[in-house]
């Protein structure tokens, strides 16, 4: 069977889904944006996954190209591109044709000018919708997606490499737990980034501690120069094993997060986990007091008297900590993912 997918910008993680989908026997054809100069990703494909950069298809030759490959399904990021919105609708009433999107219901004028247009905009168009979590659904029933035809669970980390670090570092982090913080994702204002080094500062002088926090990205944020906080620029994923044996508890600190699959990653390499409460992937990875805590998004405060709270903690609870987020991870792996995929064209046969 053939699946296209009309998507946005890439990622290592949706890559493993892909990945695990193509072992299945599907053969995959994805339409992507360019890779993002800021996260410049090198991403290794199965043979089966043929790949077209979106900006050399005008409209017409993307519906062109979709009518070559004939696909069984579609999968489409969002409703915003013309082109792909094109595509699905000529295929909507032949074929399972699935609307992604991760955004919340915040009630703005923008989502309330897609709930008016819903029939005419995106039920023309899509047969299913699929979204990462709970924190989507009003937003999805908003938009008059039947229960049976909302999908959830899109955003997996690549599990098997994240849990294998963790099965990795696990006995040398029992002996001596790391007592560094980390934090991934890019250094822009919206990340909260600012919020945790303000919060580390003080959290160091306020109490004689020796940890340390580790921080891997790259963006419009001048970073904070401090002794112990450390700096690394941007990371490859398959370079990750460093900094997931010499680190031990994973900080997410953003004023806005549809989903956040860093969360995912950490709890999947067993890491107590620090979120804001705008990261929406907290709701299924972070049980607040059982493998970390969750935060007042901006509160500095709130945040610095979590780090002591962090710091005080005995080793062992820390790792118990990290064992429960390993739990909370096989939630969504790229196994589910596929599954639940492979259930909507099952449907359709």
């Amino acid at each position: 069977m053939k699946i296209l997918f009309l998507y946005t910008e890439l990622a290592g993680y949706f890559i493993s889904c892909l990945d695990n989908l193509s072992k299945r026997g599907m053969e995959i054809h994805l339409v992507h944006l360019p890779v993002n100069k800021e996260a410049p990703f090198n991403f290794f494909f199965d043979e089966k996954i043929f790949r077209y950069l979106r900006n050399q298809f005008d409209n017409k030759r993307l519906m062109e190209l979709a009518s070559t490959i004939s696909p069984d399904a579609i999968y489409c990021s969002g409703w915003t591109d013309k082109g792909y919105l094109g595509v699905c609708k000529s295929f909507k009433n032949t074929i399972p044709v699935i609307l992604g999107f991760d955004n919340k219901w915040t009630g703005s004028i923008k989502q309330r000018g897609a709930v008016l247009l819903a029939k005419q905009l995106i039920h023309r168009a899509f047969t299913h919708c699929w979204i990462p979590g709970k924190a989507q659904l009003e937003f999805a029933h908003r938009l008059r997606f039947a229960e049976d035809r909302i999908l959830t669970g899109f955003y997996s980390c690549n599990y098997k490499f994240f849990h294998g670090l963790f099965l990795q570092f696990r006995e040398q982090k029992k002996k001596k737990f790391p007592h560094r913080f980390i934090f991934t994702g890019r250094y822009y204002d919206f990340k909260g980034i600012r919020d945790l080094w303000e919060a580390f500062v003080a959290f160091k002088e306020e109490n004689s501690n020796d940890w340390e926090l580790w921080c891997l990205g790259t963006g419009n944020v001048t970073p904070e120069i401090h002794p112990d906080i450390k700096h690394f620029g941007f990371v490859q994923p398959i370079d990750m094993d460093k900094f997931i044996s010499e680190t031990g508890v994973f900080i997410l600190p953003s004023h806005f997060e549809p989903w956040g699959v860093a969360v995912h990653e950490f709890a999947s390499a067993g890491f107590p986990i620090i979120c804001s409460n705008k990261v929406g992937a907290a709701e299924t990875f972070l049980k607040n007091g059982r493998n970390g805590f969750i935060f007042q998004s901006g509160n500095i405060i709130e945040l610095k008297n979590i780090l002591k709270k962090i710091s005080l903690m005995r080793d062992v609870k820390l790792m118990e900590l990290g064992e429960k987020s390993a739990e909370l991870a096989r939630q969504i792996t790229p196994d589910k993912w596929s599954d639940c995929l492979c259930s909507v064209l099952k449907q359709a046969d």
